[in-house]
Order: C-alpha cells, then sequence, then structure tokens
C-alpha cells in the first residue's frame, strides 16, 4: 500500500497520543503499510527554536514525508489547540510538503470539550501545507490505556480509527490517480 508517515505531537514519553498513533501505524500494517514514525522529541530544543532548517533530523522528516503516500499527524490538545512543539516542527517543512498526500489527524485530550481543536486548529494547519485532510479522530484520554498491548479500550473508538485507516487508504488510492 505505500509509506505511511506518523508525526507525533507530544512531548511526554509515556504518550497516549503515542499509544494511538501507534496502534494505527499496526492497522495500517496489517493493511501492507510501511510505517516511519517521527516524534517532536526527535528534535533538539535549539533546532526549533532557532529554526534550523539544515538540521539532519529535520531533513531526514522532510525527506520521508516527501516519499510518503499518507501522513497521519497526531497531537495531545494543549490551551484549545495542537502543542506548540508540533507547530515549531511543522514550521520548518517546505510550504507545500503535503501536497498530493492524504493526511489523517489525530488529536487527543482531557474531556470531548476540546474536540473542535481538531478542526479549527489542526486541519488549518496541514492544510495551509496543502495535505489532502480527511475528518480525522478526536481520542478522549478514559479512552486509551497506555499500559496495554492494545491499547484502545472503546469500541466506538476502535470504529472510528478503523474507519480513518480505510479512508485514508482509499484517499491513498484516489491521490496516486491523480498523479
Amino acid at each position: 500500500m505505500g509509506k505511511i508517515v506518523i508525526l507525533s505531537g507530544s512531548p511526554s514519553v509515556n504518550s497516549g497520543t503515542d499509544k494511538v498513533l501507534g496502534y494505527v501505524g499496526k492497522l495500517l500494517q496489517e493493511r501492507g503499510s510501511d510505517i516511519v514514525f517521527h516524534s517532536v522529541r526527535d528534535f533538539e530544543a535549539e533546532t526549533l527554536v532557532k529554526a534550523d532548517f539544515q538540521n539532519v533530523r529535520i531533513k531526514r522528516l522532510i525527506r520521508d514525508i516527501e516519499e510518503a503516500d499518507g501522513v497521519i499527524v497526531g497531537s495531545p490538545v494543549y490551551k484549545a489547540s495542537y502543542t506548540g512543539v508540533l507547530k515549531s516542527v511543522l514550521d520548518l517543512l517546505p510550504e507545500n510538503i503535503l501536497k498530493s498526500k492524504a493526511v489523517l489527524p489525530i488529536m487527543s485530550g482531557g474531556s470531548s470539550s476540546h474536540v473542535l481543536a481538531i478542526d479549527f486548529a489542526l486541519k488549518p494547519l496541514l492544510g495551509v501545507l496543502k495535505g489532502e485532510v480527511l475528518q480525522g479522530v478526536y481520542v478522549v484520554d478514559a479512552q486509551v490505556d497506555k499500559e496495554a498491548e492494545v491499547p484502545i479500550v472503546d469500541v466506538a473508538l476502535e470504529r472510528r480509527l478503523v474507519s480513518q485507516v480505510d479512508e485514508l487508504v482509499g484517499a491513498i488510492a484516489r491521490v496516486r490517480q491523480t498523479i
């Protein structure tokens, strides 16, 4: 099915967002995709603060995204939006990096109060990078068991994730036909 880049915007080492992204990555591997995982934690603070476009890790992320058929971007909700460190990483990417790429946004938060963050914060940002942005999935932290091998504990959430994975696969096929 191709190469999918997953970018986690979570600065936390034991992240529920990362658990969800890992689960989605496994679903895609079962469908034949090669997964490349990047995290904002991979980048030195100095690289981000000084906007070092020549940083080796930034260049690797750019290369991986350019070679990818699809991209998944996940972030916990911080102050009703994606994390600042995710924005710092995305600011170092070329403006059209997501052109002709299906993009699945995933956000997580402590309650459903921030469900609109995916529509009013993350999706517009991914659209500016010219991605073919899918509906996406918002995850409430209580729907995830960070200690379990299968972290999704909510049946409805699992259905939404599987549905969006299938939508991503279909969107990648549609984008390939237009290239």
